[in-house]
């Protein structure tokens, strides 16, 4: 097997055996005899070099792995072979390459630890970005000349215009579940005409509002978060502080405006849908006209569910717009961070939404809009 590495292995007498290495001991070569070599067994007092033609660091290294497992003493090393050797000997570890693992019962609840000790970090860390938002939003109340208004009508077109059909279709589907599944109840008690009732009050105090904001949070929330991270890692923000231009004013708050101001327009928007798809299957199973239902939704909903639902809309879409950007400019280190982050800023803020809508509730309760 001319080319290739070889082995011999020989009695040395009353020192034990003598494993002699032959032929090149290079990484393209050495496969043939790898196996082998880790499957001998018995004393080996010796493992002779001489006859090696080449040696490379793989070669050094099988050399090096031979001596300690058999205990044996490297002999006939060339100039080179003893170079390697002697950087790699010592290199060897006998440690478990893995961790050791908690079981699942530890590492489960020490990881949620984990989290929520954590959580001070990010929430220290938004409230800074907080505080340097209105920072930056009493910089341009007192220079009006530097807004962004071109910026600003961009995005209202891309957070409210371009999310009408979206929204108006989801909002539709669900005043028609709403409608079928509360007729279908109601029904039992022979009240199947406060349908109109509950399809006019939970669209206009929290079913529209709600939805739309976890749209948004899905839709516009992750778009500011992806683009504002892939421009700081382009070195794009950097860029622009270089040549004096201040990202929060020229990138936040716009979207920020944008997303809070037209999620009062797109919540107005899916309530109003809703109470439409609830009146078509009015007019389909419930033997309720058209007009009627809609005429009827006037009578029966409470002129301050309108504007529990144009009070929490701004709210919402104030934190939609912030989890994005701040997600986006904490974004740093390669392009895996843009989806993690981007990931985070949705999750997050329908997270916050939803907890914010629990308040608002215990809130206008207290307060006789309940």
């Amino acid at each position: 097997m001319t080319g290739l590495a070889q082995y011999d292995l020989g009695q040395g007498g009353g020192e034990g055996a003598v494993l002699a290495l032959s032929g090149p001991y290079l990484v393209s070569t050495i496969g043939a005899v790898d196996a082998e070599l880790r499957s001998l067994q018995g004393p080996i007092a010796k493992v002779d070099l001489s006859s090696v033609s080449e040696i490379d660091t793989v070669g050094a290294w099988v050399a090096c792995t031979l001596s300690s497992d058999h205990d044996a003493e490297i002999v006939g090393a060339s100039e080179r072979a003893k170079r390697l050797i002697g950087a790699l000997q010592g290199m060897r570890g006998t440690e478990e390459v893995a961790a050791p693992r908690l079981p699942v019962w530890e590492r489960v609840p020490t990881a949620m630890g984990d989290k929520v000790f954590n959580a001070r970090t990010g929430i220290m860390g938004v409230l800074s970005f907080f505080g340097a938002l209105i920072t930056a939003a009493g910089n341009l109340i007192r220079h009006p000349a530097r807004f962004r208004w071109l910026a600003l009508i961009r995005q209202f077109e891309l957070v409210g215009v371009a999310a009408l059909p979206i929204i108006g279709l989801m909002s539709f589907l669900i005043g028609i579940v709403i409608a079928q599944q509360g007729a279908v109840q109601l029904q039992q008690f022979g009240a199947e005409t406060l349908t109109v009732n509950l399809v006019g009050r939970i669209t206009l105090r929290e079913l529209g509002v709600l939805m739309t904001a976890i749209m948004v949070a899905g839709r516009s929330g992750s778009a500011f978060a992806a683009q504002i991270g892939t421009m700081k890692l382009t070195e794009e923000v950097d860029a622009m502080r270089t040549i004096g231009i201040a990202p929060m004013e020229a990138l936040v708050i716009p979207r920020i405006l944008a997303c809070t101001f037209m999620m009062i327009i797109l919540g107005f928007y899916s309530s109003v849908v809703a109470i439409v798809g609830g009146a078509v299957v009015g007019d389909l199973m419930l033997g309720i006209p058209f007009w009627s239902f809609l005429s009827r939704i006037q009578e029966v909903v409470p002129l301050h569910d309108l504007w529990v639902g144009l009070v929490k809309a701004p709210v919402f879409g104030l934190i939609v717009g912030l989890a994005g950007c701040y997600h986006g400019m904490k974004v740093e280190g390669n392009s895996e961070e843009v989806g993690l982050r981007t990931t985070m800023a949705v999750v997050s803020a329908i997270f916050a939404v939803i907890v914010l809508d629990a308040f608002f509730a215990v809130f206008f309760t207290e307060v006789g809009w309940g």
